[in-house]
């Protein structure tokens, strides 16, 4: 019954979400003229990212949100969520960030309720129609000491992604240029080409080791406990990873033969690696990253 609630309402959401976005933050129907914002957690068992339009209120120079369920008897899935783990990405407008979640108590709570009861009287009558105190949610972005917003592991995992793309990219361009004979194109004369060549793709092939590792041995752990629902998706890219390591062997092994014209056929090899690994990396970005997001916001060292 509730993973059929958790659809019906992921389904009613998907329009108003994408409406959203199309539009800069502009919602019509039901919802024209109100502030709403995309709050993006992650399922409290599944990891899995859950998008949920909301009302949005500005009081006191913070964002705010009331679990209002339109004054319904339980709190809604995104509460819920932010409860096991309040870290989350809100949208609002076009602005993105990741924030922390703060649930408000006692006084708090009943004067900031009364100052979004005056901006939208809505959340008095909802109040009145159930017997739960309507949670006050306050969301506030962390700042590293240099004045930059935190963002959260998963924002850095796609960041090194996109590093070992461009690096990826480079490499494969070189390859290109050896196997077709266009040595100048690969490295200034001075310098052996085969030797820069080789050095440039066990760099590369060190910095995808050392990002796997640290996945299997630190994040992947971290996130199986948190989120049980994910073992089931860890274990395929713990799988994948060994894919990715014989391939990245192979050609590890292949450059230092590599010939004008490349009768081994290490091109061939580093294409396949780079189909493997793109479609690792995006089946990655969308099954953890959100719940990257929820463990804890990046080390402003690595930012």
């Amino acid at each position: 019954m509730a993973d059929e609630l958790e659809a019906f309402v992921a389904d009613w959401n998907k329009p108003v979400v994408e409406e959203f976005r199309a539009n800069g933050g502009k919602v019509g129907g039901p919802f024209e003229g109100g502030t709403l914002a995309l709050l993006t957690t992650a399922g409290a068992k599944s990891g899995l990212p859950r998008t949920s339009p909301v009302g949005y209120l500005e009081i006191d120079g913070k964002g705010v949100v009331i679990a209002s369920a339109g004054g319904g008897p339980k709190n809604p899935a995104w509460y819920h969520n932010l409860s096991a783990n309040p870290l989350l990405t809100v949208e609002v407008g076009t602005e993105k960030y990741q924030a922390r979640a703060t649930v408000l108590e006692g006084e708090e709570r009943e004067s900031v309720f009364a100052k979004a009861c005056e901006l939208s009287p809505g959340y008095a009558d909802y109040q009145k129609n159930t017997d739960r105190v309507l949670p006050v949610v306050v969301l506030e972005p962390e700042y590293y000491e240099d004045g930059r917003r935190a963002r959260g592991l998963g924002q850095e995992l796609t960041e090194i992604h996109d590093w070992l793309r461009g690096e990826l990219a480079g490499l494969r361009r070189q390859v290109a240029d050896f196997a077709a004979g266009k040595a100048d194109a690969v490295t200034p004369a001075d310098v052996p080409v085969l030797q820069q060549l080789r050095d440039n793709c066990l760099s590369f092939c060190k910095a995808l080791e050392v990002h796997h590792g640290g996945e299997d041995q630190g994040a992947f752990p971290v996130l199986e406990s948190t989120f049980p629902g994910l073992a089931p998706t860890l274990a395929k890219l713990r799988e994948e990873h060994k894919v990715v390591s014989r391939l990245r062997t192979e050609i590890a092994e292949l450059v230092t033969e590599l010939e004008p014209g490349d009768p081994q056929g290490v091109q061939a090899r580093l294409e396949t690696l780079v189909e493997e690994l793109e479609r690792h990396f995006a089946y990655e970005e969308a099954a953890v990253v959100t719940a990257l997001d929820a463990l804890a916001f990046a080390p402003a060292s690595r930012g």
